[in-house]
């Protein structure tokens, strides 16, 4: 997303870390099938969380960027599902499974901010799928930008330097089949 705010679980969690890891891109912060021991918050950087599938293909489940939790849904399980790429320099902290879920049972406030959070998530990967079913690059770029809370059609220019790259790859489309058509967009409005 263009704005990054940082949510209040993300704050209360951040303040839960036991440790901060530097990592360099191409890294993992896990594996497949490796133990869940950690959430992890993201401070700068990106992290994908990747799946392999057996004709050797890579699925990116998720972009996780600054302000975000990688992998929520691990707290629910005993393994990782998906490696966790560093797709560039990152710095994330680390929250342990155990305290997560200690605060899950004995911080209301906790639990109602996380229930609001995996919502708002569900709501999410429910727009991320409108968007993919999407035939033509204008109409993916239109859906994320009602997806963003602007006006479809609209051509937003102060998006950070880099920022239409990830939007790119978020909506499923090449950077250069983007930027042809953010230039006809701006051609059309003068």
């Amino acid at each position: 997303m263009i704005a990054i705010m940082l949510t209040d679980v993300f704050k209360f969690l951040a303040d839960h870390a036991d440790h901060k890891l530097e990592v360099v891109e191409g890294a993992f912060l896990f594996r497949q099938a490796d133990v869940v021991k950690s959430l992890f918050l993201v401070e700068q950087g990106m992290i994908e969380l990747t799946r392999h599938q057996k004709d050797g293909r890579a699925i990116v489940l998720q972009r996780a960027g600054v302000g975000m939790i990688v992998a929520e849904a691990s707290l629910y399980s005993s393994i990782y599902h998906c490696d966790a790429v560093v797709g560039e320099e990152s710095r994330v902290k680390a929250v342990a499974k155990s305290a997560v879920v200690s605060l899950l049972a004995n911080n209301e406030a906790f639990a109602q901010l996380w229930a609001e959070f995996l919502a708002r998530e569900v709501q999410s990967a429910r727009a991320l799928i409108d968007i993919l079913s999407r035939k033509t690059v204008a109409q993916r770029l239109d859906g994320w930008q009602a997806w963003q809370g602007g006006e479809a059609g609209s051509v937003s220019t102060d998006a950070p330097r880099g920022q239409w790259k990830n939007v790119a790859a978020q909506i499923g489309v090449s950077p250069e089949a983007l930027y042809r058509e953010l230039a006809i967009r701006r051609a059309k409005r003068g």
